[in-house]
């Protein structure tokens, strides 16, 4: 195949700059900022808790089990679309869906306070599930626009739009934050911003996008099982190519930790450090910068030293990551390793897919292996953020939540580097080629 249209290209590059307001804004920034506050213990209805299915939660114990408990919803739902949208010829439409369930979702949550918190979350884990059913679908183009030597840095240019665009919006937000101090009301408007940032740019990428083609023959078998029954014939092939199936086992506990620290590492400043919201929100803006950095930076040195190692260096940094988080204390220990998290954050997550896109086989069915590698990062986040979770409602203390996440993080490697020895018998001593 050749490479799609520059048009094209940049339009499908779009749909990061437009949804991924809700990831920084939403998940990493504005709503963990202003639930902290809401659900604060110096509130007498929350001073023991948020009361939830007749038990008391630590505030952010229940949110990350509300964000886990979508993740394994589109877990289990992705392969059940992504079959439709296969079988039917319209993964754009569904890719559609999920875009204006989600923004929808972060619109309303314009209404969020503390007679709302219940309500509140079930809109925060909806914009997510809207997010990430939408991400199976966006991801699968990838392989159709844009041939086997571009993906790496059609996959890093799609990170980038995505971090400047949410740095923007975030900037938006943080304006209004200085315009209007001791008030939610600028918080609530971005939340409402942010639902219409991401339907309005992701029109962009549907107009330019192209319809995928429809089958000439369809399944008789049932759509509730055809995806399962794809992801089983996905597996069998996976299970075939060694190199393939490590880095796939690689992806799956690396991601626990790498999703997990970014989901939480707003709640780290706000309830370990203490950081003001404008402190922390500039703190954020940094790290989306230095991401983009971050993801440009690892595209050029996997074309230099391979993919395979160039990961290997990053889960280094990602362990080194855990093991200073549990040691920051200061507002300023906390800017360097946020630097440094920017730094492997865009670059882990571009340089996966890529590296994913080329260690699969050749298939027209993109849709259904892209269906597999977001139903294997869903429940690696689903396991990631339910142990952190966990951790924290019985010890009380976010550090330890945080040092387990080395676990993960060491298996990754483990297998990134058996990853390596079996690709390297595949390629001989070309090596760079992945």
């Amino acid at each position: 195949m050749t490479t799609a249209s520059k048009k094209v290209i940049n339009g499908w590059c779009m749909y990061d700059w437009a949804n991924s307001v809700y990831n920084l804004v939403i998940t990493s920034t504005f709503f963990p900022a202003y639930y902290a506050a809401v659900t604060a213990t110096s509130h007498p209805e929350f001073e023991k808790g948020i009361p939830f299915l007749g038990r008391m939660y630590v505030n952010t114990e229940l949110k990350n089990y509300f964000l886990s408990f979508g993740f394994l919803f589109i877990a289990l739902l992705s392969p059940i679309l992504s079959s439709i949208a296969d079988s039917r010829g319209n993964k754009k439409s569904f890719m559609r869906f999920f875009c204006y369930m989600g923004a929808l979702s972060c619109s309303l949550m314009y209404y969020f306070d503390r007679s709302t918190v219940i309500p509140g979350l079930f809109l925060f884990m909806f914009a997510g599930i809207g997010f990430y059913g939408s991400q199976v679908f966006y991801n699968s183009y990838l392989p159709e626009i844009a041939d086997e030597p571009m993906r790496d840095r059609v996959s890093a240019r799609g990170y980038s739009y995505g971090y400047i665009g949410s740095v923007i919006m975030q900037l938006i937000g943080f304006l209004l934050v200085i315009l209007m101090p001791d008030s939610a009301l600028p918080l609530k408007l971005t939340f409402l911003m942010v639902g219409l940032w991401w339907i309005g740019f992701a029109q962009i990428t549907f107009n330019r996008l192209p319809a995928s083609a429809i089958p000439e023959k369809t399944s008789e078998q049932s759509i509730f099982t055809k995806g399962f029954t794809e992801l089983n014939l996905v597996w069998k092939q996976v299970a075939q190519l060694p190199a393939l199936r490590n880095f796939l086992g690689a992806f799956f506990f690396y991601s626990m930790g790498v999703q997990t620290v970014m989901l939480v590492a707003t709640d780290f400043g706000i309830k370990l450090l203490k950081l003001e919201d404008t402190k922390l929100i500039l703190t954020l803006v940094t790290i989306q910068l230095v991401a983009i950095l971050g993801a440009v930076a690892m595209s050029r040195l996997s074309e230099k030293f391979g993919n395979i190692r160039v990961l290997i260096f990053t889960i280094f940094l990602w362990i080194g990551v855990c093991i200073a988080g549990y040691y920051t204390t200061t507002e300023y220990e906390f800017y360097v390793l946020a630097a440094l998290v920017g730094l492997v954050m865009g670059g882990i997550q571009s340089l996966s897919r890529s590296t994913y896109s080329k260690l699969m086989p050749p298939t027209k069915d993109t849709a259904s292996f892209f269906s597999f590698y977001d139903v294997t990062e869903k429940f690696a986040i689903v396991i990631g953020l339910f142990t952190f979770g966990y951790i924290e409602g019985v010890t009380r203390n976010m550090r330890n939540s945080i040092i387990s996440l080395i676990i993960f993080f060491i298996i990754g490697l483990i297998m990134l580097m058996i990853t390596y020895v079996k690709r390297k018998k595949e390629l001989g001593l070309n090596i760079s080629a992945i």
